[in-house]
């Protein structure tokens, strides 16, 4: 299922995780379950290798709870 997420380049990943999200929709709405389940798992993988690697990521605060409650959500 590609390459390890842990072998990516910081370049690499990024443009795999913009892939992979970019193809989310189509593959929800029309690909078979198994492939649907395959590209939940490189999701997963790819979301969690980013994580390991920017576990202090900047935040913005429009996308906290207390952000979209202040926007009247």
């Amino acid at each position: 299922m590609g390459i390890d997420p842990r072998e990516l380049s910081d370049a690499d990943l990024l443009k795999e995780l913009e892939t992979i999200h970019r193809t989310r929709h189509d593959t929800l709405l029309h690909a078979p379950a198994d492939a649907l389940a395959a590209h939940s798992v490189r999701m997963t993988e790819l979301e969690a290798e980013y994580l390991r690697r920017h576990p202090d990521r900047p935040i913005t605060p429009g996308r906290t709870r207390e952000g979209a409650r202040a926007r009247g959500r």
